[in-house]
């Protein structure tokens, strides 16, 4: 039978459990009464509770029947909790230390937490392992956590009165008469919604500050400027070392660093977040490019080109100049207003306009690698992770409702072999509903949900829900990868909108000899062709599959009197397709394998005189210290196979 705990209060509890099993408690209880009477292993390893759905502080009073699931370290939602926790407790260490600073806003962060503080002096990086010297201090003292209610004006002069001018800023723009959640722990005190853990000494050791930046208040350029700390938590140290591995694994496949060594692009001041393509760099993005040519071929895809620049009223009938209108870059011509597009639907709207679509016509899968330009801050350019030209592997499936299920099978199919043909084999799937600010109605809304659910469903593929992060015309599904040191990138989409076919009037004469609105599937696979590329690059170190690789082999001579030899092997690589490079310069041969080593060539062909006479040569492979002697005819049969690009298979 059940234990009870003994309350004041009258009014029994039914606790409902995540096992299914239910507790009778005669009186309300607490989050952490409950989880120590389920056990005193669960009671030492509680952090908060979620409370029918919602996450609350152990020190929830839970007064009517409910379900209640304690939330420990080994739960997903842990990891937010310690995180958000982690950037009190450094605002606590920053206070003191240095009493004259200001706390303002300190959010977890995907990875981590940072928190905005206003000091007139800037923080160094030896401030940094005060700070953090000061927060495991903090951990060791186990202050308790404690939630406040106060009234808000109160809240306001309170926080006046310790000068905290931000923090009483963010307060005075509460509705007057909600009540201010405010959490205590030692002397300090914060604004907070929370929950959080019960103690400083929950939190742990598994955090470290990591740098330093500049943000303005708000967000707002025309605010002052604070500075901002940043810093990673996770549950234990064994976790935190391992997320520092993957940092200096980053850092050493950043793909700007790998970009230059393998003189592949570069970008310039004077076109900001515009990369310039090398010609190896080139190489690589046609060969790409190429690739996915051939699978929407094999896949029954119509490709089109359209124009970079379009008059903005197209724009604004589609609601994009609402939407996306200051990262539209405009020119003004002839007294009209033109928009360099940033997205291709509106266009491929007007090729399908042009004709009389029957039913019978679709679907229609129109595709395009279609030049973009978006507006991004300074701020938020990074390599060809962010760029301000880009293109998209793009397409639009003109369908009707009936064909979306099956479109999107077979869509799904085809992400899932390109991702796999370039290495990503671990996929996640996220269903992304109605934003907050949306285009079309609710009832459109609910059957544009209603179909992509059956869609996925009918996949058999696993997702998850990404609430309220749908495109502004329709439900999305996401499509995330994930790299070879554990980090996700969302690449592909799929959108489902019956929204801009109706607003751009494009029609299909239905069985019924009627006009009827296709419905449009937005897709893309790779997404931003640059952003890609960047991602292969730090995926394989750039060490690309020989497919992809800008120099496939290198001929290298150990000796002048091999020049002739090595310029025959030359010539007979690139008649056979092969992207191959000669090196008979006058240098030592390790000197010249170590050179074509950093630039990530897969395989050199070594050749010295007895190679010459003897009609082979040594084959040193990219990151092996082995080398292997074959003859030349051998190795061309082999490198030729080995290059074949997927879809020539």
């Amino acid at each position: 039978m059940d234990r009870k705990i003994n309350q004041v209060a009258s009014s029994a509890v039914k606790i409902s459990l995540p096992d299914g099993s239910e507790r009778q408690y005669d009186a309300p209880l607490t989050g952490a009464q409950l989880a120590a009477d389920i056990g005193p292993g669960l009671a030492k390893a509680a952090l908060a509770i979620r409370l029918d759905g919602q996450e609350r502080d152990l020190a929830t009073l839970i007064e009517t029947d409910a379900t209640v699931s304690i939330i420990t370290r080994k739960d997903k939602e842990a990891l937010e909790l310690l995180r958000h926790d982690c950037a009190h407790v450094m605002a606590e260490a920053v206070q003191e230390l240095y009493p004259d600073t200001q706390v303002t806003i300190g959010p977890a962060i995907e990875d981590g937490f940072y928190y905005d503080f206003a000091r007139k002096e800037p923080f160094t990086p030896e401030d940094l392992e005060a700070i953090e010297a000061r927060m495991h201090e903090i951990v060791k003292r186990d202050e308790e956590i404690v939630r406040e209610e106060w009234d808000r004006d109160e809240a306001v002069e309170f926080f006046r009165s310790k000068g905290e001018e931000y923090k009483a800023e963010i307060i005075a723009s509460i509705p007057a008469g909600e009540p201010i959640g405010l959490y205590r722990q030692g002397d300090f005190i914060d604004l907070c919604r929370g929950p959080h853990l019960p103690s400083t000494k929950a939190l742990g050791d598994g955090f470290k500050l990591t740098r330093l930046a500049g943000a303005y208040w708000r967000g707002d350029s025309n605010n002052e400027m604070l500075q901002r700390i940043y810093g990673t938590c996770w549950r234990d140290k064994k976790e935190l070392k391992a997320y520092l591995h993957r940092l200096e694994e980053a850092e050493k496949r950043d793909h700007r660093r790998i970009g230059k060594e393998m003189d592949l692009f570069h970008f310039q001041d004077e076109a900001a977040g515009m990369p310039f393509w090398h010609a190896k760099g080139w190489t690589i993005y046609r060969e790409l490019q190429d690739y996915i040519r051939a699978k929407l071929f094999a896949a029954e895809y119509q490709e089109v080109n359209t124009p970079i620049m379009v008059d903005r009223t197209l724009w604004e009938k589609s609601g994009h100049a609402e939407k996306f209108g200051e990262h539209m870059y405009q020119v003004e011509s002839e007294e009209r207003t033109f928009a360099i597009k940033p997205m291709n639907c509106p266009c491929h709207v007007q090729i399908f306009n042009q004709d009389i679509v029957s039913y019978r016509d679709l679907p229609l899968r129109m595709a395009e690698f279609g030049s973009c330009h978006r507006y991004e801050p300074s701020g938020a350019l990074h390599g060809l992770m962010r760029v301000r030209s880009f293109v998209q592997d793009d397409a639009h499936i003109f369908c009707t409702e009936d064909q979306i299920t099956s479109e999107t099978v077979a869509f799904c199919e085809l992400l899932l072999e390109v991702y796999k043909d370039l290495g990503f084999e671990e996929v996640t799937i996220m269903f992304a509903d109605r934003p907050d600010i949306r285009a079309g109605s609710d009832a459109v809304w609910d059957q544009a949900e209603a179909a992509l659910i059956e869609a996925i469903e009918e996949t058999g593929l696993d997702y998850t829900l990404n609430p309220g992060e749908g495109a502004f015309y329709g439900p999305k599904l996401e499509f995330h990868l994930k790299d070879s040191i554990g980090r996700s990138w969302q690449c592909g989409t799929l959108q489902v909108d019956f929204v801009l076919p109706e607003r751009l009037d494009a029609h299909y004469i239905g069985e019924d000899s009627a006009r009827h609105h296709p419905v449009m599937l937005h897709r893309a696979i790779l997404g931003s062709l640059e952003r890609f590329i960047g991602i292969l690059i730090e995926h394989h170190a750039g060490r690309f599959p020989m497919w992809l690789a800008p120099t496939q082999v290198t001929v290298a001579t150990i000796t002048s009197d091999a020049d002739d030899y090595a310029q025959k092997i030359y010539k007979d690589l690139r008649k056979a397709g092969i992207r191959a490079e000669l090196d008979i310069r006058n240098e030592k041969i390790n000197y010249k394998v170590r050179e074509h080593s950093v630039a990530k060539v897969p395989a050199i062909f070594v050749v010295g005189r007895n190679e010459a006479e003897s009609g082979e040569v040594s084959i040193r492979r990219l990151g092996s210290k082995d080398q292997s002697i074959t003859t030349f005819s051998d190795a061309l049969e082999n490198i030729v196979l080995e290059a074949r690009p997927p879809h020539a298979l």
